[in-house]
């Protein structure tokens, strides 16, 4: 499942992670993979933000944000560290991408909030396997408050998120913990490039979830760069089952009311 979650209130919404156009993110490489299955939000055409924890292209999609946004919308992504080519290898094209199709463009910096609409919208700190910048959603509206983590890796900044944002009424959390191995990321790293079942598992606790939504999972799978391992939600179900928090592990398209 990938990360495509819709947070409604009243007549607005945002969208976050929106991916519609997975083909995009191997085009032009010599990789290929069968792609995840995507659907677009309800209110295709009328969001008024788009949130994207990070700009790698399978969760910065320019062209899904440019069909899903209102004309005034914007997008919201994490600041630039600098840097060359080289170490922004993996975000040059959905930085690109959202420059070719013109959007509006707010960059975040850690613990920056932001209010559009009925919407209250923090950049929480997350930790990218390859050192690109990343932040994890936290948004508020109509009392309701929800984290998305996009596919940061495990950190210590839980407890001061729960502190200054919390509680969530839901956090959505990655599962799959693959390994990486990237041409310029080397020599690869073997530990897991975002959270796995048991490490989510935990994060979830830490945070005070109280509902956790499982994301991130049976997507891609491409042997020697992005190595997954079977049954991912499986995993994740048996490492929360002890823990007091609710899981709702939604199908494609499906839609969690809070």
């Amino acid at each position: 499942m990938r990360s495509r979650v819709r947070r409604a209130s009243s007549a607005h919404s945002v969208v976050i992670d929106l991916l519609g156009h997975p083909e995009g993110v191997l085009e032009g490489g010599p990789l290929s993979a069968p792609m995840p299955k995507v659907v677009p939000p309800r209110t295709q055409g009328d969001v008024i933000a788009g949130l994207c924890t990070h700009l790698h292209r399978d969760h910065t999609d320019a062209g899904a944000l440019a069909e899903a946004l209102r004309p005034d919308g914007r997008v919201l992504h994490p600041a630039s560290f600098g840097g060359d080519d080289h170490e922004n290898l993996w975000t040059l094209q959905g930085d690109r991408e959202l420059d070719e199709r013109d959007l509006t463009r707010q960059p975040m910096g850690y613990w920056e909030t932001v209010t559009i609409g009925p919407f209250t919208i923090a950049a929480v700190p997350a930790v990218d396997t390859l050192g690109d910048p990343q932040v994890s959603w936290a948004v508020e509206a109509g009392g309701k408050r929800v984290l998305h983590l996009g596919d940061s890796m495990f950190h210590g900044y839980w407890w001061r998120a729960a502190h200054r944002f919390g509680p969530f009424d839901a956090v959505l959390t990655p599962i799959n913990g693959p390994t990486v191995c990237f041409p310029h990321c080397q020599p690869p790293s073997p530990y897991p490039a975002s959270l796995d079942s048991r490490q989510a598992a935990v994060a979830a606790r830490l945070l005070g979830a109280k509902v956790v939504v499982p994301m991130h999972y049976d997507g891609f799978h491409i042997d020697t760069f992005y190595h997954t391992q079977p049954d991912e939600l499986p995993r994740f179900l048996d490492a929360a089952s002890g823990e007091t928090y609710e899981v709702a592990a939604l199908e494609q398209g499906e839609h969690l009311t809070l």
